[in-house]
Formats: C-alpha cells, structure tokens, sequence
C-alpha cells in the first residue's frame, strides 16, 4: 500500500498517465520529474547551497584580483556639444541637433 493505495488504483493511475501523454512522452515525463526532485532536495539542504555559494564568491574574488581593470579615460573634447534629447554628438558652434533637430543648450 502506497499512500492509501492498493495495486488496482495504481494501475489505473498508470493507465491514464499512459493514455494522456503517450508511450513515447513517458521518458520525458520521468525525466522532467526527477529533475523536480533533484531540484527540491537540493534546496532543502540549505547548508550544500551555502557552501557553494561561498565558494564562487571566492573565485569571483581572486578573478578580480587578478585582472587588471584600465579605467577609461574621461577624455570629452571640448569642440562637441551633446543633444539633450538624443545624446547625439554636434560640432560646438551648432544650434540644432544633427540627428533629431532639437534645440542645443547654449553654453
């Protein structure tokens, strides 16, 4: 007896889930709900988690460590005005944006 069920329920219960999904879904079904177990009991073993969890927060630290970020430049040339609205780059002396229209601020 499984959860309050003799062998007639349960082949029954196997009957239906074959007619519903099929011979050939069957292996994708089994499949897919032990992917569901595996996934349930790794999340109650909270105490794994937390391990691996540090150990990749390790290895994220000592791959920063170890590049050597440049910072860019903040290099603006000073004969660019940008549009407000669109971002875009105008030559200094413009009034209008080049790619919207947009009236440039006046410095």
């Amino acid at each position: 007896m499984i959860l309050g069920m003799g062998i007639p329920e349960l082949l029954l219960i196997v009957v239906v889930v074959l007619v519903i999904f099929g011979p050939k879904n069957l292996p994708k079904l089994g499949k897919s709900l032990g992917k569901t177990v595996k996934n349930i009991r790794e999340g109650m073993d909270g105490d794994e988690g937390e391990q691996k969890a540090t150990d990749v927060t390790d290895t994220v630290e000592d791959v920063t460590e170890d590049a050597q970020v440049e910072e860019p430049a903040a290099e603006v040339a000073e004969d660019v005005v940008f549009c407000n609205k669109c971002g875009a780059k105008n030559p200094k002396g413009s009034e209008f944006c080049n790619k919207c229209g947009a009236k440039l601020a006046s410095e």
